[in-house]
């Protein structure tokens, strides 16, 4: 069955507080969903974001960022006094920063609240803390804190290897992991709450995560023996891409490489334990950076760009066995953009993997007409774009004159002459015989350069900021696409 997407980051919604939460706006974007028809939501990953607010570089693969926590639902559940003032709700970008701000005394309060009416005695969050990931990540955070928020292997040498020792915490430390315990519990019920009622709309959540961890999280900090890292904590590889259309001297992520080895004689548990978790959290899980599993970069620490580099093969076909073994059910679909050799498009098709098509990535304005480079399949996911490149009409207003009208005249070829521009290519991406189409929500506002999500490459603002103020906008344009959504 064909299937209409939407691509909505959690942090992007609207709310009152500056940055997308899990309370009222989520559930009115499900109803926005289920009353035009689409049957699957994809979200970035919603994990505690670090280094430039980038969800691609988390202190946790498993935490969710108190960020989402909504404030309201706090009140209703009498863990607030009053309930919390709005803040920056009609801004159209996030300023992650100022939001923490104001959020964290509500969210210490709650907690307070929390204790003092027995919460901790709770057989429910008994069961959530008992996961070895909660106290870990809790005091993980709490010594971050404590150390002044640097690099876990900038700490104090009892704090770097407290994961190895653990050594009774200081009743202060101790009280801090607790309260990130308290978040991680409040917004796991929230996020369960939320995907239990879009289940109950005929909505599924498409999930993503990385493939690789960010060197500053509790994944590396409390499992150093599953990555190559020297004495001191310290990456002696990372990961990237080498040179591609998207930067001459490729990208240089930073993350720290596997111990692919080390892995292995453990029967890829760090694996499992990820995808595990994510399997509770989401219905179709994403994996960034697919073809890692066939083949990946390393990057020498030392070198300042992804220039200098060897692809290295995985023991993917071991490790995607042993997912399927241990977690049975799993749904996985794979990010397989990029230049990739024939290898990884047959360890896809080897599992019946859907990949990705992108619209603006497979027009090409060459000769008369102009023609899709890609060949149409079922067992695919299509999309206008992704959160790493323009958005639909960004892309087509940076084309030439000669190139724009060559994209039309293709779409002319091909039947579809009604609407405008933008009504055009989406009507062509959405008659894809591919399952799933999927569409960013900047695309259906019909947003340019102000709906940009990320830009490879490049750190910080304005990255990773982009909202919607309200819903005003996108439920009329999802209206207007009703039928196309749903008769695809």
């Amino acid at each position: 069955m064909r299937q209409t997407g939407i691509l909505m980051p959690v942090a992007s919604l609207p709310s009152r507080t500056g940055v997308g939460e899990l309370g009222a706006e989520a559930y009115h974007f499900l109803t926005i969903l289920k009353e035009n028809g689409i049957k699957i939501w994809q979200i970035l990953p919603m994990n505690p974001v670090g280094y430039g607010n980038s969800p691609y570089q988390p202190y946790s693969s498993c935490a969710g960022d108190e960020l989402y926590i909504s404030l309201d639902t706090l009140y209703e559940e009498r863990l607030l006094k009053e309930k919390a003032e709005s803040f920056r709700e009609r801004e159209t970008s996030i300023d992650y920063d100022a939001v923490r701000t104001y959020k964290e005394p509500y969210l210490r309060e709650a907690f307070q609240a929390f204790c003092e009416q027995g919460g901790q005695q709770d057989a429910a969050f008994q069961t959530f803390v008992s996961q070895k990931w909660v106290y870990e990540y809790g005091v993980f955070r709490a010594l971050k804190r404590e150390q002044g928020g640097i690099c876990w292997n900038e700490w104090s040498e009892e704090a770097k290897h407290w994961p190895k020792e653990r050594y009774e915490l200081p009743e202060e430390t101790e009280k801090e992991a607790q309260y990130h315990m308290f978040l991680q519990y409040e917004f796991f019920v929230q996020w369960m709450q939320v995907k239990k009622q879009a289940n109950a709309d005929g909505i599924q959540i498409m999930g993503d995560v990385p493939f690789y961890v960010g060197v500053d999280s509790v994944d590396v900090w409390g499992g150093k023996d599953n990555f190559l890292l020297d004495t001191d904590g310290r990456p002696i590889f990372i990961a990237g891409v080498p040179p591609d259309y998207f930067s001459a001297t490729g990208q240089r992520w930073g993350n720290p490489i596997y111990d692919w080895d080390y892995l292995k004689e453990n029967n890829y548990q760090f694996w499992v334990d990820r995808i595990g978790y994510s399997s509770k959290l989401f219905d179709i899980i994403r994996i960034d950076h697919f073809r890692a599993f066939d083949t990946f970069w390393k990057i020498p620490a030392s070198c300042p760009t992804a220039i200098e580099g060897e692809w290295i093969e995985a023991p993917g076909y071991e490790v995607i066995d042993t997912l399927k073994e241990q977690i049975p059910g799993v749904n996985l679909v794979a990010e397989d953009l990029g230049d990739l050799r024939p290898e990884v498009l047959e360890l896809k098709d080897h599992y019946h993997l859907k990949g990705m098509k992108i619209l603006v990535f497979s027009i090409n304005t060459a000769g008369k007409y102009g023609y899709d480079t890609f060949h149409d399949v079922e067992n695919m996911i299509t999309y206008t774009g992704t959160h790493d490149n323009d958005t639909l009409m960004e892309w087509y207003q940076n084309l030439t004159c000669a190139g724009q009208r060559k994209v039309r005249r293709f779409l002319a070829r091909q039947g579809v002459k009604q609407g405008s521009v933008r009504d055009r290519l989406i009507t062509y991406m959405l008659k894809s015989k591919a399952e799933y189409a999927i569409l960013p929500m900047a695309d259906v506002l019909g947003q340019g350069k102000e709906g940009h999500l990320n830009t490879p490459g490049t750190v910080g603002s304005p990255n990773w900021e982009w909202r919607m103020p309200d819903f005003e906008l996108a439920e009329k344009e999802m209206k207007r696409y009703r039928n196309l959504f749903i008769f695809r």
